[in-house]
């Protein structure tokens, strides 16, 4: 699903990302753990392909930086689905407008997009305030459509950044049941999270970005 080999990336000549090596296999859940600061969302911009390496390549999902061309980044990115801390939600925009809005853009039929839309809301327990506006409901809601929006047209993988950075315990945990039950259907998942306790509450493979570098950690050992 994911490989990148020897991965440098730098701003303002300051590196952030050196040498680094990573592969992720289809359906698995993996958690990308480190400091504020230490490169994680770069390293999901990488993933995106919304942010260029300056040596190594980059694979997802069959795409690879070195060869594909820029114009087919947008029909890559239909393959992922993306959750973000600050939700990114189109606030003059329904709760079923936001999540259709990932649809419209895979000319799909209105019938086959409405279908897709009330599923995914159901998916996340949202079916009923579809027509509600973003600022009418709590974080946790916001943040389940966001998820719903993602996973609307069957990514083989989901990128969550901090996912749950902006939500009391109640809501995050409610998040993580989620996300779980999306990746025990299939759906590769990998969580940026600086929140060791959620990590150690639903454990599954950690990697952790420290100085730059990619290791595999084990938080049992810590």
């Amino acid at each position: 699903m994911i490989k990148l080999r020897k991965i440098s990336v730098s701003f303002d000549n300051q590196l952030v990302l050196r040498d680094v090596n990573f592969a992720m296999r289809d359906g698995e859940f993996v958690y990308l753990v480190g400091p504020t600061g230490a490169g994680k969302s770069s390293l999901l911009r990488l993933l995106y392909m919304d942010l260029k390496p300056d040596s190594g390549s980059v694979r997802v999902a069959g795409y690879d930086s070195e060869e594909a061309k820029p114009r087919k980044v947008p029909y890559f990115r239909r393959k992922l689905g993306i959750v973000f801390q600050d939700f990114k939600l189109l606030e003059d925009r329904d709760v079923y407008e936001n999540v259709a809005f990932a649809v419209y853009v895979t000319n799909t039929r209105r019938a086959e997009t409405k279908k897709r839309v009330f599923h995914a809301l159901a998916d996340v327990g949202l079916g009923h305030k579809r027509n509600q506006m973003p600022q009418e409901l709590s974080g946790g809601e916001q943040q389940r459509v966001v998820i719903a929006r993602a996973i609307v047209n069957s990514p083989a993988l989901l990128l969550a950044d901090e996912p749950t950075g902006n939500l009391d315990p109640g809501a995050s945990a409610e998040i993580m049941e989620l996300l779980r039950k999306i990746n025990m259907r299939g759906t590769a998942v990998l969580m940026a999270t600086h929140n060791y306790d959620l990590v150690r509450k639903y454990p599954a493979r950690v990697v952790q970005l420290k100085d730059g570098r990619l290791l595999e950690i084990d938080l049992k050992e810590r």
